[in-house]
């Protein structure tokens, strides 16, 4: 649908133009602002807000302005934005950590005392609405160019069956040469396990040692440090007995690149209260993991670099809201950040996205993973499969559709690489396959996609380039239609968004962004550039021009299978009814969100939904309940427990 002025409109554009046509003649920088003007005027008007929406940037007092890595929004309505060191490594020396509570309503802020370094970790919602962040950073990465001491991995053996033995940070090993490496981390290793067979004068006795794995740095600097040959090595400071049972292992200790190294700390953050509470730790340190919400509430963590900098080859666990403790997982391999979705049958979808780290030719492939028998099915049929890093998707609304959308990408690493394709793949089908979507408009890495409660999907931002190299940030913003597969355009953001960016829906139906993290602010790459700080929030044309339904007074908890009645004046009116799970997003990976149908009735000034009661369908949880009318004009939310 084109614009058309009103005739008022008409006579001021032509007034405008004028202007414009003088400021052509006065020089290049009053027809820049001329031309300025005239955008501002024309997006700011009414009839075009109700076709495209308006961005607004937010006031953010200087003292609260963050690297927003991490972004989630919480049943009090408050948006959680985690930056941990912020991808700063002066901040991770200073131990300076920071999280911030924004009130998207009042547009207040609180900052949040964060105990560790939460950048790049990973997050789910729990049942009873707090939020579980996992992993992070344990250390930042070095450059072999950079790399001052030869380091690498110790594996450290405990043969007494007596205890275990607790080593500190900073805890030195000494080899048959005289080398010397110190521990990073502290570090506990497992009493070594004793087994006990036959009795009297057959009994026998067993002792098989136990290990723990910790990254070790040569006390000297330079090549000096270097150890190309395995070796073992003795503990500074144990005597006798202690000295015999206990000692390191290790292979190759060089000066070469060093990849970050994750954290095993995990917390939840309790809404009610506004703090993070530490919860059980996991047995493998994450940084770059996926935390995806299985059908029995229970939270798998997938994926990540480990205490070494090395991806975890395959070794997930799962985390129990109800006991707070992590145990194994099935073991199967994904790069970092993979895109895995909850399926109706209990099974998880990995769409193919994923951020960052991982060989080029493992663990890319699309496909269903069923965690209980631990098989997986390949899903074939998308295009591009060699971009799929950086890339968005989307478990399609609703969710009872069981449609997954794959949008733009890159390649792996550093590649200049990116993807203009979008992909829909049916899951319901016996034998799915993706099929192709309509391109974007362009190429596009690091785009950011969010559900709307009228069954759309806002996509924004991105960049075309790696970190939106040679100023390739992508000022664009669109949305996808699932019943019709088009797209439709959207009125352009003013702030640029690539890595480390976020969106997600708010409950007043407006879209808020974050972050930004390019490497330079010029396109001749020689410029460092600024995190990008501000948020900027954009409200979609529903909220122009068009009386939003009422969504009244109602129950606050509801069991699954259970019907709830709403006031509502406009009940008449109403045509669906979504429950919406509010997201947890970073590195255009969200695979919190989900827009769950429910069954509608209205009555004359009240309307009755019903909940799903499929529990792969519909985890337990707090959701965002939204009414839509004929023209997907959505309610204002009311938040709704489901147990």
């Amino acid at each position: 649908m084109r614009y058309r002025p009103s005739p008022q409109t008409r006579k001021t554009a032509l007034g405008a133009t004028a202007f414009v046509v003088l400021a052509a003649m006065n020089g290049p920088a009053a027809l820049g602002f001329a031309e300025h003007s005239y955008h501002q005027y024309r997006i700011n008007q009414p009839r075009y807000k109700a076709l495209y929406g308006h961005w607004d940037l937010v006031d953010v007092p200087k003292q609260y302005r963050i690297n927003s890595i991490h972004a989630a929004l919480l049943h009090t309505g408050k948006v959680l934005l985690i930056a941990g060191s912020g991808n700063n490594e002066k901040n991770f020396r200073a131990g300076t950590f920071q999280s911030v509570l924004w009130d998207p309503v009042k547009n207040t802020f609180k900052e949040i005392p964060t105990p560790k370094d939460m950048f790049c970790g990973g997050h789910a919602q729990l049942p009873d609405g707090q939020l579980l962040v996992a992993g992070g950073t344990a250390r930042y990465e070095k450059l072999q160019g950079d790399v001052k001491r030869a380091g690498g991995a110790m594996l450290v053996k405990n043969e007494s069956p007596d205890r275990p033995q607790v080593l500190p940070k900073g805890t030195v090993f000494r080899g048959s040469t005289g080398k010397e490496y110190a521990s990073q981390l502290p570090i506990v290793v497992p009493a070594a396990k004793k087994t006990v067979t036959g009795s009297g004068p057959t009994q026998k006795v067993t002792v098989t040692a136990s290990e723990a794995r910790v990254y070790v740095e040569a006390v000297n600097e330079g090549e000096a440090g270097i150890s190309n040959t395995a070796d073992q090595y003795e503990i500074v400071g144990l005597k006798g007995s202690e000295a015999r049972n206990h000692y390191g292992l290790a292979t190759k200790l060089g000066l070469d690149k060093k990849d970050f190294q994750g954290l095993r700390e995990s917390y939840a953050f309790d809404p009610d209260t506004e703090r993070y509470v530490q919860v059980d730790s996991m047995s493998e340190a994450r940084w770059y993991p996926t935390l995806v919400t299985l059908a029995d509430n229970r939270v798998m963590a997938v994926s990540g670099l480990d205490d070494i900098g090395q991806i975890i080859p395959g070794k997930n666990e799962i985390f129990d809201p109800a006991t707070r403790k992590w145990s194994p997982g099935p073991t199967r391999y994904f790069p970092t950040y993979p895109a895995l979705f909850l399926t109706k049958s209990g099974n998880l979808f990995y769409s193919g996205s994923n951020a960052g780290y991982g060989p080029a030719n493992q663990g890319r492939t699309p496909g269903v993973w069923d965690p209980h028998t631990n098989t997986f099915a390949p899903v074939p049929g998308l295009h591009d499969p060699d971009q799929t890093e950086t890339s968005a998707s989307v478990l399609l609304p609703p969710a009872q559709r069981q449609s997954v959308m794959i949008l733009g990408g890159g390649g792996v690493g550093e590649s200049h690489r990116s993807t203009a394709r979008t992909a829909v793949v049916d899951l319901a089908q016996q034998h799915p396959h993706y099929t192709d979507g309509p391109d974007l408009p362009q190429g596009t890495r690091y785009l950011n996609a969010v559900l709307t409660p009228d069954d759309s999907v806002f996509t924004s931002g991105g960049s075309g380039d790696y970190r939106g190299k040679s100023a390739s940030d992508i000022l664009r913003a669109q949305f996808y239609d699932p019943a019709h597969g088009t797209f439709r355009p959207a009125a352009a953001p003013t702030v640029g968004r690539d890595y480390h960016s976020e969106a997600l829906l708010l409950p007043d139906g407006r879209i808020a962004v974050f972050g930004s993290n390019p490497l330079f602010a010029d396109k001749a790459n020689t410029q460092d550039a600024p995190f990008e700080q501000r948020i900027e929030v954009y409200s979609p044309p529903y909220l122009y021009g068009r009386t939003r339904p009422e969504l009244g007074s109602g129950p606050v908890e509801v069991d699954r299978g259970q019907s709830m009645t709403f006031a509502s004046s406009s009940a008449a009116g109403v045509r669906a009814a979504r429950l919406m799970r509010p997201s947890a997003v970073t590195h255009a990976t969200d695979v919190e969100q989900r827009s769950i149908a429910l069954d509608l009735v209205r009555h004359d000034r009240s309307v009755t939904v019903t909940v799903p009661q499929d529990p792969s369908l519909l985890q337990s949880g707090w959701y965002m309940l939204f009414l839509t009318d004929q023209r997907g004009t959505p309610s204002q939310a009311r938040w709704v427990h489901v147990h």
